[in-house]
């Protein structure tokens, strides 16, 4: 009867929001029912689970798949929403998403197998299996591509650099191994920084095929997904490919209404993995009852990277490690086109949870642990209370703040404005700054504190892992006239992407512009540091002349330009 009752509903949602709003509720009824592999939960915290998900119910949208599994046994399962808009196909545990970056852990696993093998090691050099890169005068090895550490450059951004856009340029493997040893320098020396960058675990698939023999695809098949039973994981190396049963995914247009969001890229090993959340527990089950490697393996990808002044990284191989509420959470993200994904094992509570959604606008970071707040009820440590202000600052106290501040390492500036008596982390708007004393401020929401001193300006990580604090240097705000900004313009070329760039002038920004971009707009930040959309650097020879231009990105630092002769 709750069956029928459902099927009924779903038929007339389609027609009245009315009868939306039934279904939403049928849904919720219907999954506080026990099937026979999650008899382990009470009704009340199968109820409370899906009401984390209860505005993700619409079958007129999108929405999101939820497993989750206790001692490595699936304790609960549902979808909500739809997989597909078009065909009115609903959301299942059975959906097959793309999980974007969730791939990583499993690349890592790949190359631990290998080295368990004895066919490779993770402290090699990766120009040993690679030699098309360039000798950057720095040894680079797998175990650095693993745990973001290596300093090269990240893939998206350059390849974004280089076309202007992703919209309907396919991009492969070949495209990657193109860009990356056009590179001439690299973000920093390996190993003494953490840089996320996609880079790293797509030559790591790379490496797995020229050691094997076997395309990654077949490799993490054989050694991976077909032990565990993983039938309905792959990776996906072939966008053009059909793949039944696999969710859309979408993101909300200009107009309101969802848009298809497809990633369009044959790219894989830092991404384009096809799984559900039934084998993505299946996966995690094998963290504390190994069918593939040992517990070795898996504590080796759950170590947090050293960096070289003795820093916690965080991150591991393709697994992150994060601190909710107390507890420790082994898990990754995961963001491609309208996908979004996110798995995370609580190893103390023997709890994992793997989200898997096709909206764009869907947070399942978010959702994961409002779930693991009803699972977990009491075992967590309660929630911190918003911080609140010391002291009332001084007008003095305010102005020392109140500047645009430099990173020496990135040349990025970090804005604090005044409004007033208060302080905003932005140029304009953003959250709030708490006053802690007359120097120290922390951000509203966020794990950041500042302090100002005479050395300049320290910014510190309040969360774990905590990192050295890095010292950022005042600067003037820069307030070009059109005259100074009309010296900027001109055409711009770099050989590292194979791109031109046209730079013209406003009365008080620049414009850029690459083969099929639209202009972009990028406002003065400080001296001839501009910030939009990239961060670009002017540079000057002889007589101040401008003769060059350096772009940069939160993954990508000082990608060279020279500018061209008139």
């Amino acid at each position: 009867a709750m069956r029928s009752a459902m099927r009924s509903a779903m038929r007339s949602a389609m027609r009245s929001a009315a009868a939306r709003n039934a279904l939403a509720a049928i849904v919720l009824l219907a999954s506080a029912r026990p099937a026979s592999a999650q008899m382990a939960l009470s009704d009340s915290i199968r109820i409370g689970i899906n009401r984390v998900f209860a505005t993700w119910t619409d079958a007129e949208g999108p929405g999101c798949a939820l497993g989750v599994s206790r001692d490595g046994k699936v304790v609960f399962q549902n979808g909500y929403g739809m997989a597909n808009l078009e065909t009115g196909a609903p959301i299942t545990p059975a959906t097959i998403f793309h999980v974007a970056s969730l791939s990583k852990q499993f690349t890592g696993a790949a190359m631990l197998l290998l080295q368990k093998d004895g066919t490779l090691s993770l402290d090699d050099d990766v120009r040993t299996y690679l030699p098309e890169l360039p000798d950057y005068g720095h040894r680079i090895t797998i175990r650095h591509l693993l745990t973001h550490t290596s300093g090269l450059r990240d893939q998206w951004d350059l390849l974004s650099m280089a076309r202007g856009r992703f919209d309907e340029n396919r991009i492969t493997e070949a495209d990657v191994l193109e860009i990356v040893p056009r590179q001439q320098a690299l973000n920093f020396v390996p190993g003494t920084d953490y840089v996320y960058s996609n880079t790293g675990f797509t030559l790591a698939g790379t490496i797995v095929q020229r050691v094997s023999g076997l395309s990654l695809r077949a490799f993490a098949q054989q050694r991976i997904f077909g032990p565990l039973g993983m039938t309905q994981s792959h990776f996906h190396d072939d966008y053009t490919m059909l793949v039944k049963g696999r969710a859309a995914a979408y993101a909300r247009g200009a107009d309101g209404q969802w848009h298809v969001s497809i990633p369009n890229y044959d790219t894989y090993g830092a991404t384009s993995l096809y799984t559900t959340v039934g084998d993505l527990l299946k996966w995690t089950a094998n963290a504390t009852t190994p069918v593939v490697g040992d517990a070795e393996m898996t504590q080796r990808m759950w170590t947090s990277a050293t960096l070289a002044n003795g820093d916690t990284s965080g991150y591991g191989l393709g697994i992150a490690r994060e601190v909710y509420r107390g507890a420790t959470v082994m898990g990754h993200g995961g963001a491609d086109a309208g996908y979004r994904a996110q798995i995370a094992t609580f190893p103390a509570q023997r709890l994992s949870i793997a989200v898997l959604c096709n909206a764009a606008s869907a947070v399942p970071a978010t959702l994961m642990r409002e779930v693991a707040d009803v699972m977990l009820l009491d075992q967590l440590a309660a929630v911190p209370e918003p911080v609140r202000a010391l002291v009332t600052p001084s007008a003095e106290a305010l102005a020392r703040m109140a500047a645009v501040w430099v990173d020496s390492a990135t040349g990025a500036p970090t804005f604090i404005t005044r409004h007033g008596d208060s302080l905003v982390l932005g140029r304009v708007t953003g959250p709030a700054l708490v006053a802690l004393s007359d120097t120290t401020f922390q951000v509203t929401g966020q794990p950041v504190e500042f302090t100002v001193t005479p050395n300049g300006l320290v910014r510190r990580t309040l969360s774990w892992p905590t990192r050295t604090p890095t010292v950022l240097a005042r600067r003037a705000v820069a307030r070009p006239s059109r005259a100074a900004l009309e010296q900027l313009a001109g055409r711009y070329y770099s050989e590292e992407l194979g791109a031109t760039y046209v730079v013209t002038a406003t009365d008080s920004s620049i414009l850029i512009n690459t083969r099929w971009a639209r202009e972009r707009e990028l406002r003065p930040a400080y001296g001839d540091t501009f910030i939009g959309p990239f961060q670009i650097a002017f540079t000057r020879g002889r007589a101040a002349a401008v003769n060059g231009m350096l772009m940069s990105s939160p993954r990508v630092r000082n990608v060279r330009f020279v500018k061209a002769a008139r």
